[in-house]
């Protein structure tokens, strides 16, 4: 039995709930830790005594106050809605700590619009040269990046024949899907967040994904072409809604 796994009981499967990474100096890494990040998305109604940028302002600074990481979004889509996006290790913080704040009074009145509610935790595939950036601190650091001000979110459904593919026809298609995100990336148009949400999203997803870039034209430009993967065209059941958002404000 892996140091890693839970002890195995006599006729059921092991458990293993680890991470893992490629190998470090020889040893394959990993780590039982993860990152989870939440976006909510609110709408400042009409009449209210502060305007939407008014209410991002303090909003941004008391994420500051508070000692909330943290970045908040103009809706490009809704000019009276804002987006709130957090994280930790720990995802008691999103009830301890971010839902406390809708309870201030320039939050009271605001009306959270839950079709744009996303929730998940960050994954490893096996292969990460350093895990532990790849689930702590990446996320982040593209979630914050100054120069990364448009950022695009959405979550999504693959068909359940995936999950029935044999590993290696996965893995080619996996691989094809990735290798667009590389090229983008290296590129400096798109990179992205990707999170895990399996029983945690109220709409059955299984996955978040955030694309955060410089320009907006090169975030909807790979999702197009993403469209034309196998995996896109194949197997993705569900996609959306999407959230485009501009950062005006960021705790961290």
């Amino acid at each position: 039995m892996s140091e890693t796994s839970t002890p195995e009981a006599k006729g059921l499967p092991p458990i293993d709930v680890h991470e893992y990474g490629g190998k470090k100096e020889g040893v394959k890494q990993s780590m039982n830790r993860r990152l989870f990040m939440q976006l909510l998305v609110f709408r400042v109604p009409p009449g209210a005594a502060k305007s939407a940028d008014a209410v991002a302002a303090q909003l941004t600074a008391t994420l500051r106050e508070r000692a909330i990481p943290g970045v908040v979004y103009a809706d490009t889509m809704d000019p009276r809605s804002l987006g709130l996006l957090t994280w930790g290790e720990d995802p008691a913080r999103f009830v301890t700590d971010v839902r406390p704040l809708f309870g201030l009074p320039f939050l009271a009145d605001v009306e959270l619009r839950d079709d744009f509610g996303m929730l998940g935790r960050t994954y490893s595939t096996g292969h990460e040269p350093d895990l532990e950036w790849t689930l702590l601190r990446r996320p982040i650091e593209n979630a914050t990046n100054d120069a990364y001000r448009w950022h695009v979110w959405y979550p999504l459904r693959r068909k359940g024949s995936f999950a029935k593919l044999e590993p290696i026809d996965q893995s080619h298609i996996l691989r094809e899907h990735a290798a667009l995100g590389i090229a983008y990336g290296q590129a400096e148009l798109a990179h992205d967040v990707r999170l895990a949400c399996h029983g945690i999203d109220a709409g059955d997803n299984e996955f978040v994904i955030g694309l955060v870039g410089h320009s907006l034209h090169p975030l909807s430009h790979l999702v197009q072409a993403m469209r034309k993967t196998r995996q896109t065209s194949e197997f993705i059941e569900k996609m959306g809604p999407f959230f485009v958002g501009w950062v005006v404000g960021a705790s961290q």
